[in-house]
């Protein structure tokens, strides 16, 4: 009886116990624990053998880049709004920026522009079975440290086993990154051997797509074969970069590159021999990075976005910071925002996360997924290696045109991706969709309404969102008699909102959305910003503003007893159905004084609310 036990002080409860069958003994918490930690000279190994990263001597990257550094921005598709919106906000506060959620521009797949291979992937989120972390209140029990090098044989440990390099985050700044790559240059670290391979393909002959295609499948079955003889001769630190491109040279998305040789080794049980260091320019963003580790890199320096980022604290756009400060904030940034990632799922170190492939696949070729990314999930078909490939001649043309007749070529694209621009990402709803639904909502004319649902029905025709490409089909047989069907007015009660707070977006549509269900009598959802108390009330002419969905979001905003009494229906939210295992955040510009009051908040204070309900785990 475990309680009996437990009260004897031999065994704590939710301890462990050892049931010794051959010896025929029972073995309690401590002494197993005892006899495991004996059972080998585990300090003394790490004392001897583990390399902490800052004993390391430093080194200055031998590798010159000759492009200017516009240049290699639009080699890697960078743009002026990512410049602008994502990279100097981060690293001038040192943390991912905060925007009003929402993207009405085409997936990656249905885009016209070229774009990042990291576009067509999506975080899977936690459910159920366990919950998403609080990165935020929970950041004690997460650890971004890991270790480098070869893994010993975990069934046979052995002072080589400790041979590793710890490192505190797997985003690596340039010199930290030139400490691995000439980590043994002198003998003064034995046990390490780096090997560099450059992730590049041949367009100097200007091939097309198709011959382009072939080239980057070849070279990728020929790293492969190079890094298996490299491993051979002792290497065990692997870098990846596409740092040589140039006006011959196409740089391999770095993603690509990692999962083919990740899952090369895997495939030929060589996994565990080697790190896989990524250098590269193309990652910018927390996702790009999260996606790289999650298919097999231990660490990634995306020397692009951190050379871009010291050159706008050069230029003044970051301001009152000098380049290296913005550079380091810029990593630690990003390496918070990677704790955020993992704790969707769950996850709290780097090194469970690393290779999870915690990601599915929108928009790639079946043929890719199972030679590149093998085991990831892909309900939708898409581009091959020879989209790809017309993707990196496209950006590889905008860096080195044949001909440049103009400045063009020395300045970025405007971007457009979050906000509409004339010369950017196609966006459903455009300065036209939106004057047009604004007119038919001030002038209630139901002619204005029809050709505002005309033009954004026909954008999404325009191979904007997936829906847009489905039809309804006609001749389906014989319609059903309406005598067989229920009456419209028995499926009014079954309509349900979707659960939008008031904050993120206005009192004028988070009421009118009561009253149209009210009057339905369906039932619309409060989300988690609360609601006026006089909206409880019916209004003078039979209306009623009152959700009859009350939701209990984490942050418990508007939750009070005449809140919930005031419900027909309670809705506790486990996980955010818009940004899963990330919790809401409304920015601080939008937290008006009216708003506030409603959330029982402090006016022009940034909420959060966290993933989960720390109470109900």
């Amino acid at each position: 009886d475990p309680r009996r036990v437990a009260a004897k002080g031999r065994l704590a409860p939710g301890r462990m116990f050892l049931v010794d069958t051959v010896a025929g003994r029972i073995l309690d918490d401590t002494t197993v624990r005892s006899e495991l930690a004996a059972a080998a000279p585990y300090a003394q190994w790490l004392d001897e053998n583990l390399v902490h990263f800052d004993d390391l001597p430093d080194r200055a990257m031998l590798t010159p880049r000759h492009d200017s550094l516009v240049v290699q921005q639009r080699l890697h598709g960078y743009t002026e709004e990512e410049l602008a919106v994502v990279l100097a906000p981060t690293a001038q506060r040192g943390e991912e920026p905060v925007g009003s959620m929402g993207s009405d521009t085409p997936v990656a797949v249905l885009s016209v522009r070229p774009r990042r291979l990291s576009d067509y992937f999506t975080q899977l989120f936690a459910q159920v079975t366990n919950p998403p972390l609080d990165a935020i209140r929970e950041v004690l029990v997460t650890s971004m440290a890991d270790t480098i090098g070869p893994e010993g044989n975990l069934l046979d440990p052995s002072a080589s086993s400790c041979r590793l390099v710890a490192i505190d985050s797997p985003v690596l700044s340039t010199t930290q990154l030139a400490k691995l790559r000439y980590i043994n240059e002198h003998g003064e670290t034995p046990g390490f051997r780096a090997f560099a391979i450059d992730g590049a393909i041949d367009v100097a002959d200007a091939p097309t797509p198709a011959e382009a295609g072939q080239r980057l499948e070849a070279a990728l079955r020929a790293y492969c074969e190079r890094i298996d003889r490299a491993i051979i001769d002792g290497a065990n630190l692997l870098i990846l970069s596409d740092r040589n491109s140039g006006p011959g040279l196409a740089p391999i998305p770095s993603l690509l590159l990692t999962a083919a040789v990740h899952h090369h080794l895997t495939r030929t049980r060589q996994r565990t021999r080697a790190s896989l260091l990524v250098e590269c320019a193309d990652a910018r963003s927390v996702h790009d990075v999260a996606l790289l580790l999650a298919y097999g890199a231990s660490a990634v320096n995306p020397y692009l976005a951190l050379d871009s980022v010291e050159d706008l604290a050069r230029r003044g756009v970051i301001e009152g910071i000098d380049p290296e400060v913005a550079s380091a904030r810029w990593c630690a940034a990003t390496t918070k925002g990677i704790r955020k990632v993992m704790s969707k799922m769950g996850v709290s170190t780097i090194a469970s996360y690393r290779g999870a492939q915690l990601f599915e696949a929108l928009g790639i070729a079946r043929d890719v997924i199972d030679a590149y990314f093998t085991g990831t999930s892909s309900r939708l078909g898409g581009i091959g290696l020879q989209e790809l490939a017309a993707d990196m001649l496209e950006r590889h043309a905008a860096a080195f045109p044949a001909r440049p007749t103009s400045q063009a070529h020395r300045t970025l694209g405007v971007g457009g991706e979050f906000q509409w621009r004339r010369e950017g990402e196609l966006h459903l709803f455009t300065p036209t969709t939106v004057y047009l639904l604004q007119h038919a909502a001030r002038s209630d004319r139901r002619d204005v309404f029809d050709r505002y649902t005309a033009e954004v029905d026909d954008q999404s025709e325009q191979l904007l969102t997936l829906r847009g490409l489905l039809r309804l089909r006609t001749d389906a047989g014989e319609p059903v008699p309406l005598d067989d069907v229920e009456p419209e007015t028995a499926l009014y009660p079954r309509f349900a909102t979707g659960a939008m707070s008031y904050g993120s977006i206005s009192k004028e549509a988070h009421e009118t959305i009561a009253i149209a269900m009210n009057r339905l009598g369906g039932r619309s959802n409060t989300g988690e910003g609360g609601e006026d108390a006089d909206r409880w009330i019916p209004d003078t002419n039979g209306d009623s503003r009152r959700s009859a969905i009350k939701q209990i979001a984490s942050a418990r905003f508007g939750v009070t007893s005449a809140y919930l009494v005031s419900a027909d229906e309670i809705q506790i939210k486990i996980a955010q159905g818009a940004k899963p295992g990330e919790g809401g955040q409304l920015p601080a510009a939008k937290v008006h004084p009216w708003i506030a009051a409603t959330r029982h908040a402090t006016p022009g204070v940034e909420l959060i609310s966290p993933p989960p309900h720390h109470d109900i785990y």
